[in-house]
């Protein structure tokens, strides 16, 4: 595939050769995001697991210090006191049972992160298979099955985000804006590789972190020195 000028002239900056501390990167990154638009900063960390294995998988959600830059639109399965409760904290759709068909017969995903009461799982389950493939299907390690609506909410629209493997054992993982200082983005990626070292299975082996990688979304990418999460 060829390359564009601007990829081209960004990617000279880069040593391909040399893993860069958490600083330097991204202020490559800032460097090298050079498109017209306020391109989203992603982290790619390929692990050292065969998540083909339950006891080997890799799950779960950290906030970020600075948030993802991102406006989240959160939709909330819950009945009774519970709706008013989401409301009230800030959920952009409520709803129950009535919200199945319009999801899954009218194709309506107007909402970035799914969040469900666990007595309404049951009801949730049903879109399994439509929500699943997107990654929206909540789940209790990500807190987007709890009772405490308002703090999912709160933590979602802060700036939380959920990681997992995925089949080729790495995490693809949102960190930021281009537009976001260099201390919010080493912030951000510091706080996630935290929470991903401690998400460490116990039955892992060897080298956990084989190569972490942070790349704008029309930028080269740039690799990260993982000795100091080892």
């Amino acid at each position: 595939m060829k390359k564009g000028k601007k990829y081209v002239e960004a990617a000279k900056l880069v040593d391909k050769m040399t893993q860069y501390e958490v600083e330097d990167a991204v202020s490559l990154i800032k460097k090298t995001a050079v498109a017209k638009f306020d391109e989203t900063i992603e982290a790619h960390i390929r692990l050292g697991v065969d998540g083909r294995h339950a006891d080997q998988q890799v799950r779960g959600a950290v906030v970020l210090p600075h948030g993802t830059g991102k406006t989240v639109r959160v939709l909330v399965f819950a009945k009774g006191a519970k709706l008013d409760e989401a409301q009230a904290a800030g959920a952009d759709f409520v709803g129950g049972e009535e919200l199945i068909p319009k999801i899954q017969n009218e194709g309506w995903f107007d909402f970035d992160v799914v969040v469900a009461t666990p007595d309404m799982m049951g009801v949730v389950g049903r879109l399994g298979r439509v929500l699943g493939p997107r990654g929206l299907m909540p789940n209790p390690k990500a807190g987007t099955v709890t009772m405490d609506v308002t703090k999912a909410i709160e933590d979602i629209k802060a700036g939380k985000v959920e990681y997992r493997l995925d089949k080729a054992n790495i995490i693809h993982v949102a960190v930021g804006k281009a537009s976001f200082s260099e201390e919010q983005l080493a912030d951000n990626v510091n706080a996630i590789m935290d929470a991903i070292r401690k998400a460490k299975p116990a039955s892992a082996k060897g080298q956990y972190f084989r190569s972490v990688t942070l790349a704008s979304t029309m930028g080269p990418g740039v690799k990260l020195n993982t000795a100091k999460y080892a």
